[in-house]
């Protein structure tokens, strides 16, 4: 039961665990040193429209409630992690054989998307094209690719400060 590629799965937990279960695995994959098997656990959430007594405002849903999705090897020590955390009722799959996403699936959630590359590279000058630091030119020192965050060293008071930005307010100086 051994993977050679990284693949996603859902485990199936009970009903409001999925953050606590997400947090746990997370920790285990800490403690036993297994960062290069189970390399992501996510709890998909969209952003919904609520209606209150006075105003609309947005909020935080769980898109599948009940299940955690997690990217990894399958392996007897990846399979036993996850199936024994606190909150976990399973895997979605025939009897106890879990089954990995296929890529449409995978694509259809928007997963794929944290593969996605930086428009620059770090030691490049950007320009930063809205709120505040408009018109600022920076170096990129850091990228986040998971959050579309850039980190640009900008001149401040004769010092240089380090700026967290998304990768849409930035763009590469001609």
């Amino acid at each position: 039961m051994a993977d050679t590629e990284a693949r996603w799965y859902v485990a199936h937990t009970y009903s409001g665990y999925e953050n606590k279960v997400k947090a746990d695995i997370e920790n285990t994959i800490v403690n036993r040193n297994l960062q290069d098997q189970i390399l992501e656990v996510y709890v998909p959430m969209q952003e919904v429209e609520r209606e209150g007594k006075d105003s609309k405002k947005l909020v935080q849903q769980k898109m599948f409630p009940a299940y955690v999705l997690i990217k990894m090897f399958m392996n007897d020590d990846t399979w036993y992690v996850v199936r024994n955390t606190r909150g976990v009722t399973g895997f979605v799959g025939p009897g106890s054989k879990p089954v990995p996403l296929t890529d449409e699936e995978v694509a259809s959630m928007g997963l794929m998307s944290s593969v996605a590359e930086a428009p620059f590279s770090i030691g490049d000058s950007v320009i930063v094209t809205s709120g505040i630091w408009e018109d600022t030119v920076g170096i990129v020192r850091q990228i986040d690719l998971k959050n579309k965050t850039v980190t640009i060293n900008i001149d401040m008071f004769g010092r240089e400060t380090p700026t967290e930005l998304s990768f849409n307010d930035v763009k590469v100086c001609d």
